[in-house]
């Protein structure tokens, strides 16, 4: 069984920089695509990056060129480098499977862009 343990969400000012850290108890080699979701207060959840397990990712259009994805499958960890930070990328970001296995959530790192 999975566990999924986020970590590096913080309060950071526009233009600013995360990076968030998720770590598998368990391996996640077998787990063909993750990816990491955010969610906002009042608003639905969102895919906003994921990759493959051969490290091919794919970007929601409002983060690309900002957001970077990576995994280590040997240290079972996916990271999201998050750059020049907007306020509306405020929200709460988990990572999961692609698609999302209940069982996976994670408590998830609140990342807030605030002035």
């Amino acid at each position: 069984q999975v566990q999924l343990v986020e970590s590096g969400g913080g309060l950071v000012q526009p233009g600013g920089s995360l990076r968030l850290s998720c770590a598998a108890s368990g391996s996640i080699f077998s787990i063909n695509s993750m990816g990491w979701y955010r969610q906002a207060p009042g608003k639905e959840r969102e895919l906003v990056a994921h990759i493959t397990r051969s490290g091919i990712t794919n970007y929601k259009d409002s983060v690309k060129g900002r957001f970077t994805m990576s995994r280590d499958n040997a240290k079972n960890t996916v990271y999201l480098q998050m750059n020049s930070l907007k306020l509306e990328d405020t929200a709460v970001y988990r990572c999961n499977a692609v698609p999302p296995r209940f069982e996976y959530w994670g408590q998830g790192t609140q990342v807030t862009v605030s002035s």
